[in-house]
């Protein structure tokens, strides 16, 4: 392709790919920089050994890759703080009954779940010891709880507690994803035992938090429904948090999720408001500079403002510099633009790599300035209205198209009606921000006319009325889709076969066609191999037993659950779209499982265990039986016994104390996650 010929693509796909196996296969820091001395030092006499200036050799691009691979582990090496020494994780003792004096300041405000406000805060002292890092803070709901303010300072004793792994195969590692964000442990406490400390200063993110309750002060003398307010902070602050859940799901299910989170979209939009207001400064002198210092100026403060995310910044950075280029007629090019805004952020953030809301901007603009001129072509209008709606239609296929292998992968679904939502509010949400914009500032001087605040109110409720009507048609709304990276991996052949057709010969792409059915079937016979033939699944469920019977692309699931049919059951389902099982069918709990040369004897709260001449393998113990483990280990012998979520704590401390005397294997699920059995 035409796009991988400049070079700064070339090293930001090699910082790429340093950045994962920094992530994956962690070096030392002094390997790291002897390394980087070495390939430098290579660089360097590779450059002097060239007969002419600039003039590149195999050896010098070789060592140029190479050396940005290492600078991509370097990269992720020095903004992990728990590599140094005055991180929090090293002063705090192993075990989690241990208090400690925290003093911290609020970073950011999450949103809340049922019971609990969660905020990210970083802390600065441990008992008397100076340290740095973040943790996760949740604070019980209650009468007397008040909302936190960014920059505010606290003291508390508190017990500082890692954060818990999956405990169910397939199940979402909220663990891992809050260590992309250098994240590793959590706290719970009560509004009332928190001190406040005199804060020491306002950092940027402090100022941004006090402009947008500012600005939702203002608001408050108008009589915006919560559902309109919360749209309006998301749309112009970029705060989600404040979504109720079902609003959340509707704009998933009609396809247009992307327009609650602030992203190129919206950053273009503001783009082209701002240049057509600022357009009179070009008659100036040096009007045009002027311009596209106040058009960085405005863009960066509303990526200040709604709060820095890797979508904003990477939309504000690539924005810039086509603001720069534009308006000051310099040549410019979409995939460098693309690329360099991208190299910015990854050496900034570099774990905004594994961020979903990073990899689908990303694919979905490459695809819309890769795919969008190609399916343009296909039809001509010479009416403007239809020509318009044509290249909305191109631009939302080119876009999904290029998402749709990753969007399958993480949230296995598909809105069939994507093309009429976004066909109705993209036009709409430069109407939406324009207005936003006006309102934003007419209440800031308090000379907002109230009808047009009740107009833009009912503008959005329109919006969400309009997105809920389309959530609602079930019938064009396809879920529970397997799907996994070896098929992503293929899909993308296809797509990047599609957009060789622009730039390559028809040879060379049926020579990636070709390519792509091979490695489908590659994938496919993968995917069939690792899948679970015979296979028993313990499945921690708290308060509840949860057992799954795999064979061959069919599992059987026995439940003591109050609810309907098993597929139902979020466990069962992400385990199943997980190992691409296909049909899943009820079965009533058994008290033996003969898997084999394997067997599973269960003991419920009637303790009913004495089998003559049965000798288990494992014993799983639920529902809080009364009994005594010494005798059973006695009677049974079993190699290792298992207690899952069904069982009270309190129990379950007694028979691993027992186990641990006897010197038995003991498997709690509560702990150590699901246990499996393969025969």
């Amino acid at each position: 392709m035409i796009a991988l010929n400049f070079t700064v693509i070339k090293l930001t796909l090699c910082l790429i790919l340093g950045i994962l196996v920094g992530y994956f296969y962690p070096f030392e820091c002094t390997t790291l920089i002897l390394i980087t001395i070495f390939l430098l030092t290579g660089l360097f006499i590779f450059h002097l050994m060239s007969n002419k200036p600039f003039k590149t050799t195999f050896w010098f691009g070789c060592f140029s890759y190479m050396a940005f691979i290492v600078i991509g582990m370097l990269t992720v090496f020095s903004h992990d703080q728990k590599q140094f020494t005055n991180h929090y994780s090293h002063h705090i003792e192993p075990t989690e009954n241990v208090h400690a004096a925290l003093t911290f300041t609020i970073h950011e405000a999450l949103k809340s779940s049922t019971s609990y406000d969660r905020y990210v805060i970083r802390t600065s002292r441990i008992n008397a010891k100076t340290v740095n890092g973040k943790l996760l803070l949740h604070i019980k709901k209650d009468t007397l709880s008040h909302p936190l303010n960014v920059d505010e300072q606290y003291r508390a004793m508190v017990q500082i507690k890692a954060v818990t792994p999956p405990l169910n195969p397939n199940q979402f590692d909220y663990k891992a994803y809050l260590a992309r964000q250098y994240i590793y442990h959590q706290i719970f406490t009560e509004s009332q035992k928190l001190v406040n400390v005199k804060p020491g200063g306002h950092s940027i993110f402090g100022l941004a938090d006090m402009v947008r309750r500012y600005l939702n002060s203002k608001l408050n003398h108008y009589h915006f429904k919560p559902d309109e307010r919360a749209i309006i902070n998301a749309l112009l602050l970029g705060q989600r948090q404040y979504i109720s859940d079902d609003v959340y799901s509707h704009y998933a299910h009609a396809g247009v999720i992307h327009i609650l989170a602030v992203s190129g979209l919206h950053i273009g939009i503001l783009l082209l408001i701002f240049s057509y207001i600022l357009n009179p400064l070009e008659r100036l002198k040096y009007g045009k500079t002027i311009k596209v210092v106040l058009l960085l100026g405005l863009l960066w403060s509303f990526a200040i403002i709604t709060g820095l995310s890797a979508s904003v910044t990477r939309a504000v950075t690539m924005f810039s510099l086509v603001a720069i280029a534009s308006n000051l007629k310099r040549p410019t090019n979409i995939y460098n633009t693309l690329t360099v805004s991208m190299f910015i952020l990854l050496l900034w953030k570099p774990m905004a790599l594994f961020d979903v809301g990073f990899q689908l901007s990303y694919l979905a603009v490459f695809s819309i300035v890769s795919l969008d001129p190609m399916f343009y072509k296909l039809f001509q209008s010479k009416y403007w209205i239809v020509d318009k709606l044509w290249h909305t239609f191109t631009i939302t296929m080119a876009a999904q198209l290029g998402i749709l292998p990753v969007s399958l992968y993480y949230f296995h679904q598909f809105p069939g009606l994507f093309f009429m939502s976004n066909l109705v509010i993209v036009p709409v949400l430069g109407l939406i921000l324009g207005l936003g914009l006006l309102t934003m500032a007419l209440s800031i001087f308090n000379a907002l006319p109230h009808g047009l605040a009740h107009g833009y109110g009912s503008i959005i409720s329109t919006m969400n009325d309009f997105v809920d009507w389309i959530a609602k048609q079930d019938s064009f709304l396809f879920t529970d889709i397997p799907f996994n990276g070896l098929y992503v991996l293929a899909s993308y052949f296809f797509i990047t076969a599609l957009v060789c057709f622009r730039f390559k010969s028809l040879y060379f792409c049926l020579k990636m066609i070709l390519c792509g059915l091979l490695f489908t079937q590659i994938a496919v016979m993968i995917t069939a191999y690792r899948a679970p033939h015979n296979t028993l699944i313990i499945f921690n469920k708290s308060r509840y037993t949860l057992i799954g019977h795999v064979t061959a692309n069919h599992m059987k699931v026995a439940q003591n659950l109050n609810q309907g049919h098993s597929a139902s059951i979020k466990t069962i389902k992400d385990y199943a779209l997980g190992n691409h099982i296909k049909t899943i069918e009820n079965e009533s709990l058994k008290s033996v499982y003969v898997l084999d040369k394997t067997s599973l004897l269960i003991v419920d709260s009637l303790c009913v265990y004495n089998v003559k001449s049965f000798r288990p393998d494992y014993v799983l113990l639920r529902g809080s039986p009364k009994l005594n483990v010494n005798r059973l280990i006695d009677s049974l012998r079993p190699k290792l016994i298992i207690a899952d979520g069904s069982n009270f704590k309190s129990y379950v401390l007694q028979w691993k104390s027992v186990c641990e005397q006897r010197k038995l294997p003991f498997h709690y699920t509560g702990e150590r996650g699901a246990f499996i059995i393969n025969y």
